[in-house]
């Protein structure tokens, strides 16, 4: 989009006066509507070094633009225009306002039309041409607004073919090479989009891996399983951030975007002992308090329980943990059997947390050697021999109380695993229901 206006203002309220005046115009014709555009842009970028240099800022300019005229009586067109412009623009200012827009333009509205509308005009490639350019690599604020818009386009759209094949293994190395580089700082602006990046493209490999292939196409490959298989070693990082914001993280659609990477590193040979042996035992004693704390009379709870217990079969199953010494036998004992005695009163647990209860307890290292039988008593009373398990009903609130941290109140598998936890969704911003929340 061709730059026609040029302007010389002395100081920032003129500028945001001057924006003012282009977001209230009043145009319904597309030449008009065009040259309003053009303005806007041009005002923003030449300026964007004196007044916007804060995110901040960056958000005031484009809600001014949201709520102006211009925007309101031709929605759809500027949309079209700005995506195009996406498409097209290769200076970085011009790069940023548009991201931007379209960024908080999604949020503000809040439906998913103007992802269908990116994802009808192909920009998924585009974004991840653009992330690894290197004069946008230079600039971080724009480098980090491209990797929020690639995430948040990338978890409402499902990928098409084309979509797969923008993504080759050095797109993902790449990403996992930032996380690497980047500070110790749990709180590093590089963790959090990159990461997230990363488990979004991980889910659209899952759910494509759960469709059927009716156009002869070959089966796509999960490049960012395949990058831990093959350099897992060098990446360490992805993996420790993967539990530290499984542990923090109070959005149900993360926790369980998370838990979908999980399931397939430990569900593959190859990727099953990525974790460093410490961080696996921290992750073991995040899943049993996430386990514990989900209240039993909520839809959302039973899904995500369902899929933290499909998780944590193959750790059980894979992991380091399966060999001697046992990391917390005695408590997941007692957690899986609190789940299925602890429902509410007015229902029983679901069939299926029972179901897949089962199959965790019935990994065979859970089950300690038996004791020998006690020598019978002629007092005539019947003696009864009672497993570890049976004894843990006697004081389940205290074990909760001091082990885990938390009050409880009373109250083909593999196949059908990947097409559960595929299909598990929540929308963004739902929170994760807590039963630790609800007795402050």
């Amino acid at each position: 989009m061709a730059f026609e206006v040029s302007y010389d203002l002395e100081n920032e309220q003129q500028f945001w006066d001057e924006l003012d005046e282009i977001v209230s115009a009043r145009c319904h014709q597309h030449e008009i509507i065009d040259n309003s555009l053009r303005a806007f842009l041009n005002v923003t970028t030449n300026y964007i070094s004196e007044y916007l240099q804060t995110d901040f800022s960056v958000v005031k300019c484009i809600f001014r633009m949201l709520e102006g005229e211009l925007f309101a009586s031709n929605k759809e067109y500027v949309r079209r225009q700005i995506i195009y412009c996406l498409l097209q623009e290769e200076d970085n200012p011009t790069l940023h306002i548009v991201a931007a827009f379209l960024l908080y333009d999604a949020r503000n509205s809040q439906n998913d039309e103007i992802f269908e509308m990116m994802h009808s005009e192909g920009t998924f490639a585009r974004l991840v041409q653009l992330v690894q350019t290197r004069a946008i690599q230079e600039d971080t604020r724009l480098h980090q607004l491209l990797l929020q818009l690639l995430y948040e386009s990338s978890r409402v759209q499902r990928l098409n073919w084309e979509d797969f094949m923008a993504v080759d293994d050095a797109f993902v190395l790449y990403l996992l090479e930032i996380i690497e580089g980047a500070s110790d700082d749990a709180d590093d602006p590089y963790h959090y989009p990159v990461i997230r990046v990363l488990l979004v493209l991980n889910e659209q490999y899952l759910v494509a891996s759960t469709s059927q292939q009716t156009d002869g196409r070959p089966g796509i490959t999960n490049r960012v399983i395949k990058a831990i298989s093959t350099h897992g070693m060098t990446y360490k990082t992805f993996g420790c951030n993967l539990i530290l914001l499984l542990n923090r993280e109070s959005e149900t659609s993360l926790q369980l975007l998370i838990l979908k990477v999980l399931y397939l590193l430990f569900g593959n040979p190859s990727t099953a002992e990525y974790f460093y042996t410490n961080d696996l035992h921290v992750l073991v004693d995040v899943i049993l308090r996430n386990l514990i704390d989900l209240p039993h009379d909520s839809p959302a709870a039973n899904a995500l329980r369902h899929t933290y217990l499909r998780v944590l079969h193959p750790i059980l199953t894979h992991s380091q943990i399966s060999k001697p010494p046992h990391y917390k036998r005695d408590d997941l004992l007692r957690l899986l059997h609190l789940l299925v005695t602890s429902g509410n009163h007015f229902a029983p647990v679901d069939e299926t947390t029972v179901r897949l209860v089962n199959r965790c307890t019935s990994v065979p290292w859970l089950h300690p050697p038996a004791a020998p039988a006690p020598a019978a008593h002629h007092n005539g009373h019947n003696s009864t021999t009672h497993s570890p398990v049976d004894h843990v009903a006697n004081g389940q609130k205290e074990y909760a109380r001091r082990a885990l941290g938390m009050t409880v109140q009373d109250g083909g598998e593999s196949s059908t695993s990947v097409l559960e936890i595929a299909g598990h969704t929540a929308q963004p911003g739902v929170q994760t229901p807590s039963m630790s929340k609800l007795a402050q």
